[in-house]
């Protein structure tokens, strides 16, 4: 769930100057792409725009259309579904380590931003497609 802690605070008490750098970049970034305000979801997810889905289990819920998570290790980027189309988008991204549906960074300068871009709409595209995007 969204919460109001600042997004700005959050940013600035992270440890790593190159996490904050990073952080702030990607908040710029997301903004331009999804026409969303970054936002805190639960107390580590930066998250632009929401979404309410249900899954053949029942189970159903809400989440940002694309986020990240700058986490000790890496930088979690919540920009991929997982789905097997969005599969070729990786190819010109840098260099990642792929989660089930997100992507770990270990900076920003890794990634190759036209790429990133590409699969942040691909996402937001296909999410909002598939489930309910639930406006501000």
């Amino acid at each position: 769930m969204y919460t109001a802690e600042s997004v700005l605070d959050f940013i600035e008490n992270l440890e790593h100057a190159q996490k904050r750098e990073d952080s702030y970049d990607l908040v710029k970034l997301m903004e331009s792409v999804s026409g969303e305000g970054a936002r805190m979801f639960g107390p580590s997810i930066i998250g632009f725009g929401k979404y309410h889905y249900t899954y053949a289990s029942g189970h159903e819920g809400e989440a940002p259309l694309i986020g990240f998570s700058p986490r000790k290790a890496a930088i979690s980027l919540y920009v991929f579904t997982g789905w097997e189309g969005h599969a070729p988008l990786l190819e010109d991204l840098g260099k990642f380590k792929l989660g089930k549906a997100c992507i770990y960074i270990k900076k920003l300068e890794d990634i190759q931003e036209e790429a990133l871009i590409k699969l942040m709409e691909a996402t937001i595209d296909f999410l909002s497609n598939r489930y309910t995007r639930i406006e501000p």
